[in-house]
């Protein structure tokens, strides 16, 4: 079975619909799961009518390197999710251990996210804002987007990568956290 065959397969049904759900405090659940450390990233875009859109995120994950496939996943509830649906490209910035700031204001709800720190982006594919100086920068073209539970899971080909050399930007139950070598 090709690649092609194999994405064009689709696994059912996962937007929770039908499910007995155990009986978990979701507070509890989240405490469990914020002890896996992740990095960090800001998922940007830029809608059909121009206007970017971006956020912080830590659920972005490789999933193929034959295609390039990646990952990352958005609360279906979120007021950018339209905008993500709807755009043909994203791009995932992997912030590195100097990024808090820029994380930090990515994570507060504003009608432009961009205006302030506009002069830390440029131009990517089709317009794409990506961050100058990102520990890593993956452009992708979105090839699918999965509900899955009260998340939305987007599916990038990857188009075009950067990367640097330098500490990552970590999250671990909670919390900001700078990564160093074991």
């Amino acid at each position: 079975m090709s690649w092609e065959q194999a994405w064009a397969t689709t696994p059912g049904d996962l937007s929770g619909r039908g499910l007995e759900a155990p009986d978990f405090d979701p507070r509890d659940l989240r405490n469990a799961l914020g002890k896996f450390a992740t990095g960090v990233c800001l998922v940007t875009t830029q809608g059909v009518d121009g206007k970017r859109e971006g956020l912080t995120a830590n659920s972005f994950s490789s999933v193929s390197l034959e295609p390039p496939i990646v990952l990352w996943s958005l609360r279906r509830g979120a007021g950018s999710l339209g905008t993500f649906i709807a755009a043909e490209h994203f791009c995932i910035n992997v912030l590195h251990a100097e990024q808090i700031d820029i994380s930090r204001h990515f994570c507060r709800p504003q009608v432009d996210k961009f205006e302030e720190v506009a002069e830390s982006f440029e131009r990517g594919i089709g317009g794409l804002p990506t961050l100058k100086g990102a520990l890593a920068t993956f452009e992708c073209e979105r090839v699918s987007h999965q509900v899955v539970g009260d998340h939305v899971v987007f599916f990038g080909l990857v188009r075009r990568y950067t990367y640097l050399d330098a500490s990552p930007l970590a999250f671990h139950a909670g919390n900001y956290a700078c990564l160093q070598s074991a």
